[in-house]
């Protein structure tokens, strides 16, 4: 344990040393989106009777800043050590797969915890918002930090060089993010794309993430609880697997 507590406590220090780059600016970001859309669309927009479209939209950029930055710290991490050459010093220790996958994880996790209340706290300036069922926020939290920061360890391994991870951002984590729900209700699209909709994990983690704050949703927070547990279990198990084998970690 001693290997797996150093491992987190390098990775924590990694990203809480430049707060201002990793935490300060995905919140400021978060504000502007705020900012514009519910200035825009505030009069113009309203998906449920009871909730403004400003408090609708806020859970919604709270998960998304969580989800990316949990991906970006997992990923940014590993790539950065392999390209310097660092990764050698984090192998060399007798530290398991799983002890390592762990670190990473679960500094994700607080990177993304860090920003999601960081946004938090900034957008109650704005609107006041319900916390109907906290539960379900702190599930949906989780679930959804530990789901982006293990894909951000598989995207690290999978790539080889900056261009690839930032592929694989611009190409698959941005678009699955920003057409998950988190500006509007996939009840308001034609039913083609609700029906696409409902194959993007992520709606499932704005949707019942959201759902605590309201106790409405657009599906189950049941419903959505079991996809996100099933993509966690599947994508920790195959990125176990690759750390495993020692996949484009060792020559």
């Amino acid at each position: 344990m001693t290997g797996f507590t150093t491992l987190l406590y390098k990775e924590l220090l990694r990203f809480w040393k430049v707060g201002f780059q990793t935490v300060a600016a995905p919140v400021l970001t978060a504000m502007l989106y705020l900012l514009i859309f519910s200035h825009v669309l505030e009069n113009r927009v309203q998906v449920y009777e009871t909730v403004s479209y400003t408090a609708f939209l806020v859970p919604g950029l709270i998960m998304m800043s969580m989800l990316q930055n949990a991906f970006a710290n997992s990923s940014s991490s590993l790539i950065q050590s392999k390209v310097m050459g660092s990764i050698v010093f984090v192998l060399l220790p007798p530290i398991s797969y799983t002890a390592f996958f762990a670190a990473y994880v679960i500094a994700a996790l607080m990177r993304g915890l860090a920003v999601g209340l960081g946004v938090l706290l900034v957008t109650l300036c704005f609107t006041s918002l319900e916390f109907v069922e906290p539960l379900w926020i702190m599930a949906f939290a989780i679930l959804g930090g530990a789901i982006m920061g293990t894909l951000g360890v598989l995207a690290g391994l999978w790539a080889e060089k900056f261009d690839h991870l930032a592929a694989f951002q611009n190409f698959l984590i941005m678009p699955l993010t920003f057409l998950s729900g988190v500006f509007y209700s996939i009840h308001s699209l034609p039913v083609f794309w609700q029906q696409v909709s409902r194959y993007n994990p992520i709606f499932y983690l704005i949707d019942g993430f959201r759902h605590g704050f309201f106790g409405l949703s657009d599906v189950s927070p049941w419903q959505s609880l079991a996809v996100a547990c099933s993509c966690q279990i599947v994508l920790s198990a195959i990125t176990l697997r690759l750390l495993h084998s020692g996949y484009r970690l060792r020559a």
